[in-house]
């Protein structure tokens, strides 16, 4: 039977007008994320920084009071972020890294459901047909212009749009935003660290930089108000890894892999509402999928975030895992891997090989241009008759093979309880499920550490 052409008219029509709904209906994602940035220096989270805007959006949204990253470095972290699987499942697990050809990234996962998916900013991501986003910026800075030209487009078009914007702050050399609204004779400094005027001079200027990042976010929710995106977009802030003073960055002792989430969501989040539960890096991706109306591959390592973002439960993940590896980083010794695992009270941290001393661009003994190695050496000068000093720096080179922490009475991370005899179920029962962990991620442990160089990103470019 033929169909008259009227009725192909209205076939067609009804057909468009149901797409166009389905799109509009559909949430935009914006992602801000920072580069080097404890989330204890953050104003919400009851820091010194000077951050409006975040503080603002925490306000609207919702803190996560525990979230956490697989590494405390860029180039596995962003990779973390952008596949939802842990490094050692897409290949990418040292520093300048490169992710599997068969992985799949949020691009694969959202371009079907009719999104267009962009970065602006620092990318430190390969290879690009894993990552086939729509780049808006040759820099390591978002181009807030091409940013603009993006929302706009995709508003004209009634598009839903996915977009990640990825500073470079407040990495150092801390050389943005305005130092003199910190003092440096009235800074606080994190217990670890050693008060000396270098200290409190990098942390003026580091300060002054977590600003510069805010006020990135602030440009990010002025786009979307201009452009009356806001209502429908789910928007994330968050700080990466933690600073890369010392015991922060490169370690996996809380302040380098805890790191500060702030989402707003209209509608679906509760304005100012505060969630505990443990939750990674690696839940974005199976987030927005679920919010995009997609299905959640199995394959993926992150769980999506939905159910606590609507106060459904408060039920979410018992352990977050994390690793480090030296190849890749300035100045590491050859191969120093650590491994982690963190329930929400207790932590526990291995170390293969604790006869090394560890090293990184922290210190590097000469001066240099990185503002962190001229803090340590000032460190190791105050060591000279300061004990205090003396057993800081002493611990920041020789760590012993196992380390456990009871962060509700020692959030620190300064007590080991490794060897304590009553603290021995926790720690083989944290142990029992790390080696679990690295069995089903494919982590071999030392001979993983071993063959890190083949995981180079200067590898991929030679092949």
């Amino acid at each position: 039977m033929k169909i008259k052409p009227f009725i192909w008219t209205y076939l067609l029509t009804l057909l468009f007008l149901i797409t166009s709904l389905s799109a509009a209906t559909k949430p935009n994602f914006v992602f801000v994320l920072a580069d080097d940035a404890s989330h204890f220096d953050v104003g919400c989270y009851g820091g010194q920084a000077y951050t409006p805007n975040m503080d603002a959006l925490a306000e609207e949204g919702m803190r996560f009071t525990q979230c956490f990253q697989s590494s405390p470095t860029c180039s596995p972290t962003r990779h973390n972020i952008y596949t939802g699987l842990f490094p050692f499942k897409s290949g990418a697990y040292p520093n300048h890294t490169f992710a599997d050809p068969d992985v799949k990234s949020i691009v694969h996962h959202l371009r079907p459901l009719g999104y267009r998916v962009a970065i602006s900013g620092k990318t430190h991501i390969l290879p690009k047909s894993v990552f086939p986003f729509e780049y808006l910026s040759n820099g390591n800075n978002p181009d807030f212009e091409a940013i603009e030209t993006f929302i706009k487009d995709c508003e004209a078009s009634d598009t839903p749009f996915c977009l990640f914007i990825t500073s470079n702050e407040p990495h150092a050399p801390w050389d943005k935003g305005d130092p003199s609204r910190y003092s440096a004779d009235k800074v606080e400094l994190p217990f670890t660290f050693v008060d000396t005027p270098e200290t409190r001079d990098a942390m003026t200027r580091y300060l002054a930089e977590l600003t510069y990042f805010d006020s990135q976010v602030g440009q990010a929710l002025e786009l979307l108000n201009t452009y009356k995106l806001s209502e429908n977009t789910l928007f994330i802030a968050t700080t990466e890894q933690g600073s890369s003073l010392p015991f922060a960055k490169w370690t996996l002792y809380d302040a380098g892999l805890h790191t500060g989430f702030i989402v707003r969501w209209p509608g679906q989040v509760e304005p100012g509402s505060i969630c505990d539960s443990l939750i990674e890096y690696s839940d974005v991706v199976p987030t927005f999928i679920e919010a995009a109306g997609g299905e959640i591959l199995q394959i993926l390592d992150g769980k999506s975030l939905i159910p606590l973002l609507k106060g459904e439960t408060k039920d979410h993940k018992d352990y977050v895992f994390s690793q480090a590896t030296t190849r890749g980083i300035i100045n590491a010794p050859d191969y120093y891997g650590i491994r982690s695992i963190r329930s929400q009270r207790y932590k526990y941290i291995w170390n293969f090989t604790p006869e090394i001393q560890y090293e990184n661009v922290v210190t590097i003994r000469e001066d240099t241009k990185w503002g962190e190695s001229q803090v340590f050496n000032s460190w190791k000068q105050a060591a000279k008759s300061d004990p205090s000093a003396a057993e800081k720096v002493r611990r920041y080179h020789f760590r012993p093979g196992e380390e456990l922490y009871d962060l509700d009475h020692d959030p620190n991370e300064w007590r080991n309880l490794a060897d304590i005899a009553e603290y021995n179920t926790v720690k083989d029962e944290l142990r029992s499920e790390l080696l679990s962990w690295m069995k089903q991620v494919g982590d071999h442990g030392q001979a993983s550490e071993l063959a890190a160089d083949s995981r180079s990103a200067k590898n991929l470019k030679t092949k």
